[in-house]
């Protein structure tokens, strides 16, 4: 065999293999095309999540401050009623200090000087027996 064909052979091997393999590259480049469509659309759709997300916060950070707002409302509201109350408590008790220093008094002049208590009817007729002499006695 000649060196002539032999190395024309080889050549011939090597092209079919050279021609096999840019066939595989051709079909890795159409699949990387393809892919690039398919990443450019989850690029897109991550950005539109991105923003959807962004405006979803700026929703979250105003109702965050409207909220804060509407509780410190309620907070301020419910320490002015909490002193009201504090002053309704306060002078509750001091109305309980006199009511019970009334009683006590009450109590201790009972114990220290029982009074009779007039039968309603007698001190009635005395009533009327005075008012009867005093008007004879000017006629």
């Amino acid at each position: 065999m000649p060196i002539g064909l032999f190395v024309e052979s080889a050549v011939c091997v090597l092209m079919a293999l050279t021609i096999g393999y840019c066939v595989v590259l051709n079909h890795r480049l159409k699949m990387l095309h393809a892919d690039k469509g398919m990443m450019r659309q989850m690029v897109a759709d991550l950005i539109g999540a991105t923003n959807l997300a962004n405006q979803a916060i700026k929703e979250l950070k105003q109702t965050a401050v409207e909220a804060d707002l509407a509780l410190n409302s309620r907070l301020e509201e419910a320490e002015r009623f909490g002193i009201e109350l504090a002053n309704h408590v306060n002078a509750g008790s001091v109305l309980m200090e006199r009511i019970a220093r009334i009683t006590s008094v009450a109590r201790h002049s009972q114990a220290i000087e029982p009074v009779e208590q007039p039968n309603k009817v007698q001190s009635a007729l005395e009533q009327l027996q005075t008012r009867v002499r005093t008007r004879g006695a000017a006629a």
